[in-house]
């Protein structure tokens, strides 16, 4: 529980504050960026205390799944948490929850006619579980890499979800093992194997919109950005891995860590190709 004796410096005055156990995960900023903010170390803050009940709403998702329970709130957040997963594009949402076990990493849900789908697992909790059956289940879980599994196995007992992940980064005996070349899961699936921050490290294009990259690529202050000081395999790899995804469109790149990015095709091509030459 996050505690006021302990409210960092930067918090605009009010009833919610974010502690000093904060451990720089953007989960809070990408579910509110109105309301919280980042210092140039990356600790949050609340830059501004929310100003209606839109705002409250989001802040409060984001009281949820924080973590580390680094926010505070003077309210209850019981209708927030049975708000979760949060909607942000048509079928595309943010589940919330983050697992304090994947370091705060982001999962993303996916609601498909031919069975929904579940990016990085989430911290397992029985409001989100309920509000993704009232969405139609969890037919696939792809897992971008072995850091950000979290709590699969509890969503797999619960939904029968296939799990999905590259096997080199498979630790588990999951039921679908991703090889070397990109893989069509189902209409609009493609898996594509970016090895570097880990050997079995994969992303996940859906739609030729939306890339969730896991931990091989993400933005910051608004622009695509990848990193060396937390690549866990290979660097070269890791740079390959990011020419390679230039053989696709995409609009969007959705993150484990790091804030989301969209950008209209061709300038988020640019900023690869940018990217691609300045690492």
């Amino acid at each position: 529980m996050a505690q006021r004796q302990l409210s960092v410096v930067q918090n605009a005055p009010g009833e919610l504050f974010v502690d000093s156990s904060c451990i720089e995960c953007d989960t809070c900023r990408e579910l509110a960026p109105d309301v919280f903010g980042s210092t140039d170390s990356g600790q949050s803050f609340v830059q501004k205390q929310p100003g209606d009940d839109a705002a409250w709403v989001r802040a409060l998702q984001a009281v949820v799944s924080c973590p580390t329970a680094s926010i505070g709130a003077e309210r209850t957040s019981k209708e927030a948490a049975r708000s979760l997963p949060v909607e942000f594009e048509p079928g595309v949402f943010r589940s919330g929850y983050s697992s304090e076990s994947s370091y705060g990493a982001q999962s993303y849900f996916l609601r498909r006619n031919d069975g929904n789908v579940l990016i990085d697992s989430p911290r397992f909790a029985a409001p989100l579980a309920k509000r993704l059956d009232e969405l139609g289940g969890v037919r696939r879980m792809f897992l971008t890499h072995q850091d950000d599994v979290a709590e699969h196995a509890r969503f797999h007992d619960r939904f029968g979800c296939d799990r999905i992940i590259h096997a080199a980064d498979d630790h588990f005996g999951a039921e679908i093992d991703l090889g070397n070349e990109p893989r069509r899961l189902a209409d609009g699936l493609l898996a594509i194997p970016v090895p570097g921050h880990t050997r079995g490290s994969c992303a996940l294009l859906v739609d030729d919109k939306y890339l969730f990259t896991g931990d091989h690529l993400w933005a910051w202050d608004g622009r695509l950005e990848m990193g060396r000081g937390v690549c866990w395999y290979s660097w070269p790899e890791q740079k390959r891995s990011l020419r390679r995804l230039l053989d696709f469109s995409f609009e969007w790149v959705l993150p484990g860590h790091g804030r989301s990015l969209h950008l209209p095709e061709r300038q988020m091509r640019a900023d690869v190709e940018s990217l691609v030459q300045h690492i």
